[in-house]
């Protein structure tokens, strides 16, 4: 089966509209005259390379599509009268809790509480999600139901955290994966071919099962994390593998481990000590993970072909992490490398470790890093000095923490500005260019032999402004030569 592209312009390339065939889902050729089973014109549109978003959390991100919103909340009273709101017009079913995501109180003037939340709703167990995932807030009757009861702030950070968050997940598989494909179309709609899933769960057990039932959307790298570690080696699993099955769409990913915590919820693990937590116990944030025991992990992970991708947002954080990967000598990726000590920054080209990074972040928490991390943001979100010391950018969203949209992120990285405000050390911006490779997994331009993993869009991306960036009309995305989006 063949496919011709016609009056396509390849962005990157220059010059005029030309013909792309597309061959048993490759590239075959470029250039005029060509023909095919079929044809479609694009008119004149572009054409760049399929987008990744290269960190999710795929189910929580469909999962947040369904709770109760509160991005926009800027205080713990009104984020308690938003979900009693949801009680009384859309009450959760017998035995199920309510629900919110998105809640962000690095700058709240007021505390989150238990009894805050009783009195808005009670006794249904209530459960609020932080914006980052670090964080839970729960009324009285959840922290009864998860094991926490008299806990009085309501509040649940990082490994105690976590569990809940899982719990929330107990929805049926067909009811669970129907959000998740429902969720993957919506990715296919804005140019995304595949995506690297960080979710906390046995992933390829779960990917294998909705591959089965006919999930088609997008290409899937699965996250392994230490729980399920030992199983991934006993079943000679590596980072790179394709999952029988799957029609080649589905991968065996990264060794996943978290070391720290997060920016917002005041847990990454910093040099330096946080503003107003100076005399308690996670005065820098919070190590989940010793250094000696990260470095055996990683050393396990790699010995076994697992490429290690490791979670740390703090300064600090960073440093044992680039330690580990010297220890180690196995090169992989660090998920987000939010703050860096300068002399850190070389690091990453030097032992061959990519910058996994999530620039719309930046957007949401510049506030809050302005507060927190205070003198220090210059090395920040810092996408400009990892390019120029050589390292490998991968960009993403860690969706649902922001929009599963490269587009989003692109422009993020490229404005260092969002909603009108003045751009947020913009030295640390990088080019749309440098952006859109560290979105297609360093696919400068379409090509001849490579997957027909293609996005048509409306506009020249080169040439976008970053507001047109942000929104830019995507017309089709082909998948392995098929269309998973078309409006052409």
């Amino acid at each position: 089966m063949s496919i011709v592209l016609r009056n396509a312009r390849i962005v990157g390339a220059g010059g005029e509209p030309t013909d792309l065939l597309v061959s048993d889902g490759t590239i075959s050729a470029i250039g005029g005259e060509l023909s095919g089973d079929e044809s479609v014109d694009l008119g004149g549109r572009f054409v760049v390379p399929g987008l990744w978003d290269n960190h999710v959390h795929l189910t929580q991100h469909a999962l947040a599509q369904r709770r109760v919103d509160l991005s926009t909340t800027t205080s713990a009273a009104e984020a308690a009268r938003v979900m009693g709101d949801a009680f009384r017009t859309a009450p959760p079913e017998a035995g199920l809790a309510l629900v919110g995501f998105g809640f962000r109180d690095g700058l709240w003037p007021d505390e989150p509480s238990a009894a805050l939340l009783d009195s808005h709703v009670h006794p249904v167990p209530v459960v609020l999600v932080s914006g980052d995932l670090h964080c839970c807030w729960l009324n009285s009757a959840a922290l009864a139901r998860y094991g926490y009861a008299g806990r009085s702030t309501g509040i649940l950070r990082e490994d105690e955290a976590f569990p809940v968050t899982a719990a929330l997940r107990d929805v049926p598989d067909a009811v669970l994966d129907a959000w998740v494909s429902e969720a993957a179309q919506s990715a296919a709609r804005r140019g995304v071919v595949g995506v690297v899933d960080f979710e906390m769960a046995d992933n390829i057990p779960v990917w294998g099962r909705r591959f089965a039932s006919g999930f088609d959307s997008l290409r899937i790298s699965a996250g392994v994390y230490t729980e399920h570690l030992e199983s991934a080696i006993g079943a000679g699993r590596f980072t790179g593998e394709v999952i029988e099955g799957t029609g080649g769409l589905l991968t065996m990913g990264p060794f996943k481990v978290l070391i720290d915590g997060s920016l917002n919820t005041r847990t990454a693990y910093c040099a330096h000590v946080y503003p107003g937590l100076e005399l308690s116990d996670r005065a820098h944030g919070i190590l989940t993970v010793p250094a000696d025991e990260l470095t055996a992990l990683m050393a396990r992970a790699s010995a076994a072909g697992l490429l290690p991708a490791v979670h740390a947002i703090g300064d600090e954080a960073n440093r044992i992490a680039l330690d580990a990967f010297q220890a180690v000598g196995s090169g992989g990726r660090i998920e987000h490398a939010q703050l860096l000590l300068d002399a850190d920054l070389p690091r990453f080209a030097a032992l061959g470790v990519a910058a996994s990074v999530q620039p719309e972040q930046a957007m949401d928490d510049r506030g809050v890093a302005d507060r927190y991390w205070a003198g220090r943001t210059g090395r920040a979100f810092a996408l400009r000095s990892h390019l120029d010391a050589g390292a490998r950018l991968l960009l993403g969203s860690d969706a649902p923490v922001a929009p599963l949209d490269p587009w989003v992120t692109m422009a993020a990285a490229v404005a260092r500005s969002r909603d009108g405000l003045e751009p947020w050390h913009p030295e640390q911006a990088i080019s749309v260019a440098e952006a859109l490779a560290a979105s297609t997994n360093g696919r400068l331009r379409v090509a001849v032999g490579e997957a027909a993993d293609l996005v048509v869009v409306d506009l020249d991306p080169l040439e976008a402004a970053p507001d047109a960036l942000r929104a830019m009309p995507v017309a089709a995305t082909m998948l392995a030569g098929r269309w998973t989006f078309s409006a052409l």
